[in-house]
């Protein structure tokens, strides 16, 4: 029985909204989790994370006290041992998604509603990351494509290529967008046999080129709460963010 305690993952839910009710009920009866800790208010979710060492930290960005980016910072000063971090959030503005993907234990930004289901998914990719099938990258290539589509990147120009190749790296790797310039640009400059500066002007061109395009209802449909306008347009980062993030929540 011990052994199989120790199996368990354990996490810790920092969140007090109505979907938090459902989650607590579903990881505190499924004998895969442990559920060490639950709080909303900020000083109280850092003190028991150092003290109970939760696998991950499910956490809201909006908390009692403090935001969760000041969690985070506050965790880093303070333990050596770091839960991986999964936002669940309704804030879905392309800056709050890009910073908390900065954070090196920040694995993935899930904007709400999600369910239960949902959740355990994502932990279990985390846990036991797995190679995609030829199959499964096509399907992924597949539904960038018809994102792209639909708000107005055309297939034939060379930023359509670098963008797809970005989100499925952030997809990956979602830290890699707190690392754009540095990491981000030059893995897919790489590939393609071009210069990271290219590659980010290729991207632009590719978003200027949807914006100019004035599909605004459709790029809106696609991302939901952020609305854009026709001179409202996101960085190539942010894009990048909301098109992983999207594509994460919706499996």
């Amino acid at each position: 029985m011990e052994n199989l305690s120790q199996a368990k993952i354990k996490i810790y839910l920092a969140d007090n909204t109505e979907e938090d009710s459902s989650l607590l009920d579903y990881f505190t009866t499924n004998d895969k989790y442990e559920v060490v800790g639950h709080d909303f208010v900020a000083e109280k979710i850092v003190s028991d994370v150092i003290e109970l060492q939760p696998d991950f930290l499910i956490m809201e960005l909006v908390l009692s006290g403090m935001d969760g980016f000041m969690v985070i910072d506050k965790l880093k000063k303070s333990t050596s041992k770091m839960p991986k971090i999964i936002f669940t959030s309704k804030v879905s503005h392309g800056g709050f998604v890009s910073k908390a993907l900065s954070y090196d234990c920040v694995n993935y930004f899930m904007v709400k509603p999600i369910t239960p289901e949902n959740l355990e998914e994502r932990i279990m990719d985390i846990q036991h990351p797995s190679t995609r099938s030829a199959a499964e990258d096509r399907y992924l290539d597949e539904r960038i494509s018809n994102i792209f589509i639909t708000i107005g990147i055309p297939a034939h120009i060379k930023g359509y290529q670098f963008l797809r190749e970005a989100v499925k790296l952030a997809i990956e790797e979602p830290e890699i967008i707190g690392s754009i310039t540095k990491r981000l640009y030059p893995t897919i400059a790489e590939k393609f046999s071009t210069s990271s500066s290219k590659v980010e002007r290729g991207m632009r061109h590719a978003i200027e080129v949807a914006w100019n395009r004035g599909k605004i209802e459709n790029i809106n449909s696609v991302f939901g709460l952020r609305v854009y306008t026709s001179t409202d347009k996101p960085t190539n980062g942010e894009l990048i963010a909301l098109i992983a993030d999207k594509m994460l929540v919706d499996g």
